[in-house]
């Protein structure tokens, strides 16, 4: 006991025996860390990609992020590149984080997304030997309050070693609690009602995905048709307690109907515009359709238009870009 008391004092000792001087906790140099993961409505700080932020104009900040090496969702099968719809998280949590941090907006409220974009250059997405810092750049348009509502477009391109790796566009209103209670209604939180059981998902492979935990398709009697199924306990789609689906759940689907819909293998999806016109509830079923889109630009990309469907209502759209090739780390499982 002695022993192991005097070496678990042994530096500070040793430090008042030699003079140095003593460094206490809130002493420390701000180094490096990431924002408040409460800014970007994230609870695990390892899903929070932000790290700092400077205003350098009339609503023009410059951001820095990083995206880590071997991500258990955001990276590709043979784990050589980072996906592409990190960037569409990354700039989601833009938004979130300027909202908080810069122009007021409560952390209670909630935010109603309608729309999010974003296309990459899959050459800038390879994993080096190193976390991937970023350079952002956000550019905030008709940022507002109107009564108790705040709303506005953000534009943000990532750049990685001065080169840009992908941009993007968000358009979103933020609501007080009582807002989205009315909002949602019946289904809101605090709802009693019983998610949908999860049917078994398409292979892995045809959605693109190497795990089918990962997996959000389930299969329909159509080729180009699938139910929204995903694993509500999935530690990244599901990061914290949701009412309905959210938006990157959607986007994702787009993505694994995009794959799904084209039997070409060497199709890797490297964008995405998505917008949201309502919720896609938990209790009720959610159609995915998908059909490609004819290319007339001669640009070797291919296109595939993929809509939501529940109750008779149009939850989403989203247009899915995809190259042709294999050598940007497909994520085609075994």
């Amino acid at each position: 006991m002695t022993l192991l008391t005097f070496q678990k004092n042994a530096p500070a000792l040793a430090d008042q025996a030699s003079g140095a001087p003593w460094t206490r906790c809130n002493e420390l140099p701000q180094l490096t860390t990431t924002v408040p993961r409460e800014y970007v409505h994230r609870t695990s700080l390892a899903e929070v990609f932000l790290t700092g932020c400077t205003k350098i104009g009339d609503n023009v900040f410059s951001l820095t992020g990083q995206w880590p090496r071997a991500h258990t969702f955001f990276t590709s099968a043979d784990g050589t590149s980072h996906d592409p719809v990190q960037a569409g998280e990354t700039i989601r949590q833009v938004g979130l984080f300027l909202c908080h941090a810069e122009y007021g907006v409560p952390l209670g409220h909630n935010v109603l997304l309608w729309t999010l974009g974003f296309e990459s250059d899959l050459s800038q997405l390879r994993i080096g030997s190193s976390p991937t810092d970023l350079e952002l750049i956000a550019t905030c348009t008709d940022f507002a309050w109107k009564g108790n509502r705040f709303s506005g477009f953000l534009r943000v391109t990532i750049r990685r070693n001065g080169v840009v790796a992908a941009s993007g566009t968000a358009l979103f209103t933020c609501v007080p609690p009582a807002v989205y209670r009315r909002v949602r209604g019946e289904r809101g939180p605090g709802a009693l009602l019983e998610p949908l059981a999860r049917e078994i998902p398409v292979p892995a492979a045809t959605a693109g995905r190497l795990l089918p935990f990962d997996v959000v398709l389930a299969p329909s009697d159509r080729p180009d048709r699938w139910l929204l199924s995903p694993d509500l306990g999935h530690p990244i789609l599901f990061e914290h307690a949701n009412d309905h689906h959210p938006g990157m759940v959607l986007v994702e689907a787009a993505r694994q109907a995009a794959y799904s819909l084209l039997p070409d293998d060497a199709f890797t999806p490297s964008g995405i515009e998505t917008a949201f016109h309502s919720y896609a509830e938990l209790d009720a079923p959610c159609w995915i359709d998908a059909r490609e889109i004819p290319a007339a630009d001669g640009s070797g990309l291919r296109r595939v238009e993929v809509t939501g469907h529940q109750d008779g209502r149009r939850i989403f759209e989203a247009t899915v870009t995809g190259t042709v090739g294999a050598e940007h780390g497909g994520r085609r499982g075994a």
